[in-house]
């Protein structure tokens, strides 16, 4: 493994258990063990070593939902396990949940923007998709965007939110029902 790669899996460790704005660049050096000199060679400050962080948990999160649509089953199938894949991949990420632990409580103006650019990607991702199944033929003419947005928040807020407020988490069969009767019986072709 390379220094940049070490220095990288250091700083997501790091943010991990610390946060953005506890960690330091000296917490990350002796994690990776390097100089403090070496990181920055690599990286111009932490806030850039954040983003390059983040930038490497979209792309792990693109592949699992890539990994999770099947050509062969319906539209409504494949956004409900894609969705589902990403916030799973959500909770299980130490790194994802800690900035958004961080962003509620804090407020890190550099932990929101990096919240912002996941959210815009999986918007993009889940667009595309949307754009890919309108192009089939399987979808109704929609803003891809628009619905992307909220299939996620909707999702989130089902998986995520429920969960603070309800003594028993949603299961996944009666999250996929609740769409299927609802946003997706608008969205599908009949």
């Amino acid at each position: 493994m390379d220094r940049r790669q070490e220095i990288l899996d250091a700083a997501t460790k790091s943010f991990s258990l610390f946060g953005y704005k506890a960690t330091t660049i000296e917490q990350v050096a002796k994690v990776a063990n390097v100089g403090k000199g070496t990181i920055y060679t690599f990286f111009d400050n932490k806030e850039v070593l954040l983003q390059e962080v983040v930038v490497s948990l979209i792309r792990e999160m693109k592949v699992a939902m890539d990994m999770a649509i099947d050509p062969s089953v319906s539209f409504i199938d494949n956004a409900h396990m894609a969705l589902m894949k990403m916030l799973q991949f959500r909770e299980k990420h130490v790194l994802f949940a800690k900035l958004v632990e961080e962003e509620k409580a804090l407020r890190t103006p550099a932990v929101k923007e990096m919240l912002q650019v996941i959210e815009t990607e999986i918007i993009s991702y889940i667009a595309g998709f949307i754009q890919i199944s309108i192009d089939k033929g399987q979808v109704n003419e929609c803003d891809p965007p628009l619905v992307a947005y909220l299939l996620l928040k909707s999702y989130l807020a089902f998986v995520v939110d429920w969960q603070q407020t309800h003594d028993e988490p949603l299961n996944e069969e009666k999250i996929l029902m609740t769409f299927k009767q609802t946003i997706f019986s608008g969205l599908t072709k009949k």
